[in-house]
């Protein structure tokens, strides 16, 4: 059943591009460091893009999407993390904090990028690329760890909801069929 979940999910992004005005990789981002940039630095690259905070329930998925990168990255996938403070105040540290954070605690060597925010205004332009009402997958994110499989085409493929790790075998095998498309 989830393998046809998946494939009806990358069959319904088919007419996000013709929506959506702004090509994905086309949106300015700010790294953790504050140095701009954008998703054109990873083109032909497969994105896994969350949201993450320090201090939630679900802040051990860090150790998961680590060993997803470790495990992908040499075959395109590029795990990306967007820190967010929109649920509960659980992300409520400077983006210095957050990277100490991480590369300490889980050994994070994924890219990460400025704090954002996901839901409400000002929603940022990607996550309104994402959800926004003419957005591939539109309704809000609903937590924190919330993700999007982006190909390597820069089409969002699949929306996987905070409590699905990215270790679901639904979730691997999205990630290694989009690996593959070249």
């Amino acid at each position: 059943m989830k393998h046809i979940l998946v494939t009806l999910m990358l069959a319904a992004t088919a007419a996000f591009g013709a929506e959506n005005q702004k090509p994905l990789k086309d949106v300015p981002l700010k790294d953790i460091d504050g140095k701009d940039t954008s998703l054109k630095a990873y083109s032909g690259k497969v994105l896994l893009v969350v949201n993450v905070a320090s201090k939630c329930g679900n802040t051990p998925q860090y150790k998961d999407l680590e060993a997803a990168y470790e495990k992908y990255k040499d075959r395109g996938l590029v795990v990306m993390g967007f820190p967010c403070n929109d649920f509960g105040g659980q992300e409520p540290g400077t983006n210095e904090e957050v990277k100490t954070f991480c590369t300490t605690k889980y050994n994070v060597s994924f890219p990460m990028f400025d704090k954002v925010q996901v839901k409400g205004e000002p929603k940022h332009p990607l996550y309104e690329a994402l959800t926004g009402k003419k957005g591939a997958f539109p309704g809000d994110v609903k937590w924190n760890f919330g993700k999007f499989l982006i190909g390597r085409d820069g089409k969002p493929i699949m929306r996987i909801e905070p409590k699905t790790k990215v270790d679901d075998p639904s979730v691997v095998a999205a990630i290694e069929q989009a690996l593959a498309a070249k």
